[in-house]
């Protein structure tokens, strides 16, 4: 057993730090949802700015956008020309998807310089494409609404989860540990 543990040290050791960092990091962020406070922001900061800056990106795009919030949940309604075609909820606010990508990096750390720029960089990176995401889906399902279903289920999810599994394999690739210990 003792000898197992040996061979595989670096690949328990990632995934102990991987799950750690998930975990810590999610309560934290669960923590944040529990505790904010929903009369300014709704139906929290985070989610709020998300979908006030999709309606402004969507103006600027030239569409007559507005957002409101859900009077049945916690989500903010998504409408063009008085058209409602999406709603922003706590999941289309990246956070989730950023915790799962610093978590990865973190169990590939390099330095911590390069670790923690790598981790900021990448998850402006992220917001951004998603807010874009956001942005092209809502526009998306204006002009094409029956495709919802191969929008939000397929091309969407692809675009911000690939997104993040590049950002991967440039990070191991680049500048990990790994990198440095075996190459």
């Amino acid at each position: 057993m003792n000898t197992l543990f040996i061979k595989y040290k670096l690949v328990i050791k990632f995934i102990l730090t991987f799950l750690l960092v998930y975990i810590a990091l999610s309560v934290v962020y669960k923590f944040y949802l529990q505790f904010s406070d929903g009369s300014k922001f709704y139906p929290d900061y985070l989610t709020h700015v998300v979908a006030k800056q999709s309606e402004a990106l969507l103006n600027a795009f030239g569409y007559n956008a507005q957002v409101v919030p859900h009077p049945n949940e916690p989500s903010m309604k998504l409408i063009i020309n008085d058209r409602y075609l999406a709603r922003v909820i706590e999941g289309c606010n990246s956070i989730s998807v950023i915790i799962l990508f610093v978590s990865f990096i973190v169990a590939f750390a390099a330095k911590f310089k390069t670790t923690f720029f790598y981790i900021l960089a990448g998850s402006v990176l992220i917001y951004t494409v998603n807010l874009l995401r956001i942005v092209l889906l809502t526009a998306g399902l204006y002009h094409y609404p029956n495709q919802k279903d191969i929008f939000h289920t397929v091309i969407f999810p692809a675009i911000i989860y690939g997104l993040v599994f590049l950002l991967w394999v440039f990070w191991v690739n680049r500048f990990s540990k790994l990198k440095t210990n075996n190459g």
